[in-house]
């Protein structure tokens, strides 16, 4: 057990476990792992091999299965038993002038040196495998006119050695999170397993061309005999919006058909029955200006007909992640539920559902056993990082049974509790609350209230970019609560702040730092408050309409909504609530923090990346001028070469350096000592 993680240069080494596979015969779990490498710029991961008994029952411990200097990562298995992985590593039998990109290589079955497989000029992203005849589809990046791969890489030749970068849009999107779109677009491409032991997969054939924008951000699902493949693909449907239906094309042939489609939903993330006569998807409505908030259910389809169900008729949880039972009997999902990501199990010839899981965990890489008795999963909790566990698949309300872990063992230096608070309307508001070990009555701890983002999400598990222990090990609490818009409250949770969300979060939140000031334990004299993305909306919020803090953070955040919603990256996203400012500007009058700017006394610590394509930059260019404006006291963090997050190993200390001297400085009063790289 480590027990000093949480000094910054300790917690940047721990290990993090970052998915999980099962083998087809269920005998070996195989997991991504990463950790800081060698040079200490970077995470890199590898694969690490997982006994499926737990250490009481003989479980060996884990075993690390790959090395290489660029990592490794998307595992999966081919029928006999051979890991699939991708990798950018240097492939030793190609040519010295080929640029390595994104390849898929396998790892023998019974061990041995891995080989490259499967190759591309725009690289390989997400891939499936057939149960049954091993047949592998992956998706590839292809200029718009290339014909196959040699004509891809000609094309890409002739733009370096022109230098032409230019990218030329016909349609949204432009830009995703921390990527631009394009010139090249993602195609489906399946090949053959490897016909022997030093082969590699079969000439990889395209089955989506003229796809265009229609796969983006969509993977590929197999059935078990490879006959069919089945994607998302995207619909334009006017003014630069586009709808996701479901279709499912000939692998063979090639031919393509719609299996989905409904003008007023979206239909994503596939996953063919083991029996292969059904497919799982997420269903979700996009909410409506005038109407309900948007929505997400799970969907049945079969895959003859199209015809469909939903398997949460009766049911307000929003499923995350979700796998089929080995004989195709019952569905197992996770879904956020009051402050936590349970598993349910869904009888298919019943609809029943039962909570499997009865603890405080977030689960998610659901892995059902072929026997039918087990579920293996992803574990994780605000007092426990992600690890390997194994689940009773009957079980009501049962407990993990957890199994040996490549990953990281911290002991919390605090406590975990909940607090609740009823707020103006009537509703129940629930929150953790981080305690750190010397908080007592005689000793109460200053607080720090954070506000999650989303804003459709809920506060309920491990966040290694956020983590609320280094605070806690410094002597603060931390209060993580889920106010309106937070999911597994029900609809009515987003129904109160749809279209509405400074006003009605804000009461909410102000409802439960209420509840957690009054704890003997609490020292309501020093409160601050932190967020990021919505979190950083509402801290902006905040600013403007109570002194109550003695310091905000401000990362990644809403300041000026009419200017916000035409260069986030996927505007029609947000039109669907908010509208356009133009056409109907009450409800950026009403909820754009940057209207109170004048009000605005507390002390801020504004944070962004200028390659955050989410929340551009602009937003926090002019939070941080309108405070100067204004005569706040503030200060500006910025990072010209991070995202929405702050994910490089150096960057990630001086955040959290920041914001630690930050508050020490006006919660505590201390001197402000500026980080020494900054």
């Amino acid at each position: 057990m480590v027990r000093s993680w949480y000094e910054l240069p300790e917690y940047l080494t721990l290990r993090r476990v970052n998915g999980l596979r099962l083998s087809p015969d269920g005998t070996r779990l195989v997991a991504p792992v990463s950790g800081l490498a060698p040079d200490a710029k970077t995470f890199r991961s590898a694969l690490w091999e997982i006994d499926v008994e737990p250490e009481s029952e003989g479980g060996r411990a884990p075993r690390r299965l790959t090395r290489s200097a660029r990592g490794e990562s998307a595992a999966d298995f081919l029928p006999d038993g051979s890991v699939l992985f991708t990798t950018g590593r240097q492939d030793p039998e190609a040519e010295p002038q080929d640029k390595p990109g994104p390849a898929l290589w396998l790892l023998p079955a019974e061990g041995g040196e891995a080989r490259q497989v499967a190759s591309r000029p725009g690289g390989v992203g997400a891939f499936a495998v057939a149960r049954d005849s091993g047949l592998v589809a992956f998706t590839s990046d292809v200029l718009p006119d290339s014909e196959d791969a040699d004509s891809d890489a000609s094309a890409r030749k002739a733009r370096e050695e022109a230098g032409v970068t230019a990218i030329l849009h016909e349609a949204l999107p432009v830009r995703s999170w921390d990527s631009d779109v394009g010139p090249d677009h993602p195609r489906h491409f399946v090949a053959a397993p490897p016909a022997d032991d030093d082969a590699r997969l079969g000439e990889p054939r395209d089955l989506t061309p003229g796809a265009g924008l229609a796969l983006l951000d969509s993977g590929p699902a197999l059935t078990p005999d490879g006959a069919t493949l089945v994607t998302a693909w995207r619909v334009p449907t006017g003014r630069g919006a586009t709808r996701h239906d479901i279709v499912a094309i000939d692998t063979a042939t090639g031919d393509r058909r719609t299996l989905v489609s409904d003008p007023g939903y979206d239909f994503d993330g596939p996953l063919v029955s083991p029996d292969g006569r059904s497919v799982l998807v997420g269903r979700a409505f996009p909410g409506d200006y005038d109407g309900e908030p948007r929505d997400h259910t799970l969907w049945l389809v079969d895959l003859a007909t199209g015809r469909g169900r939903d398997l949460l008729a009766d049911h307000e949880l929003w499923p995350r992640d979700y796998a089929f039972a080995a004989d195709s009997s019952a569905v197992f999902i996770v879904a956020d539920q009051n402050g936590r990501r349970p598993v349910f199990r869904i009888g298919l010839a019943d609809g029943e559902l039962t909570r499997i899981t009865g603890d405080h965990g977030a689960y998610s890489a659901l892995n059902p056993s072929p026997d039918g008795r087990h579920v293996f999963a992803l574990r994780d909790a605000w007092d426990a990082p992600p690890a390997p566990v194994r689940l009773d698949a009957d079980t009501a309300d049962g407990e993990p049974v957890r199994l040996r872990t490549p990953g990281s063992e911290p002991t919390m230096p605090g406590t975990l509790t909940e607090i609740e608070a009823t707020a103006d309307d009537g509703t129940r508001v629930r929150s953790w609350l981080v305690l750190p070990e010397e908080a007592s009555a005689d000793a109460p701890a200053p607080l720090v209230l954070w506000v999650h983002g989303g804003p459709y999400m809920s506060f309920n598990g491990w966040s290694w970019r956020w983590n609320p222990w280094l605070l806690a090990a410094r002597g603060y609490a931390v209060l993580l609560p889920d106010p309106a818009l937070s999911t597994g409250y029900g609809q009515d949770m987003l129904r109160r702040a749809w279209g509405q969300w400074g006003p009605r979060t804000h009461a909410d939140v102000m409802a439960i730092t209420d509840a957690a000031e009054a704890r003997d334990d609490i020292d309501s004299e020093r409160t601050a408050m932190m967020g990021g993305s919505f979190g950083g909306y509402m801290a902006n919020w905040i600013a403007g309409h109570t002194d109550r803090f003695k310091a905000i953070v401000s990362h990644a955040s809403l300041w000026a909504l009419h200017g916000f919603s035409a260069v986030t990256d996927h505007p029609p996203v947000w039109e669907r609530e908010f509208g356009t400012p133009l056409a109907r500007p009450e409800r950026y009058e009403r909820n754009s923090p940057h209207l109170s700017a004048d009000r605005i006394r507390t002390p801020m610590l504004v944070i962004h990346g200028d390659k955050d394509y989410r929340v551009p930059i602009s937003e926090g260019l002019r939070l941080w001028r309108d405070l100067l404006l204004h005569e706040v006291d503030a200060k500006f963090l910025y990072f010209p070469d991070e995202n929405h997050w702050i994910l490089s190993p150096g960057n990630a200390r001086i955040w959290y350096e920041t914001i630690f001297a930050f508050l020490d400085h006006h919660v505590h009063g201390k001197e402000w000592a500026r980080p020494e790289l900054l």
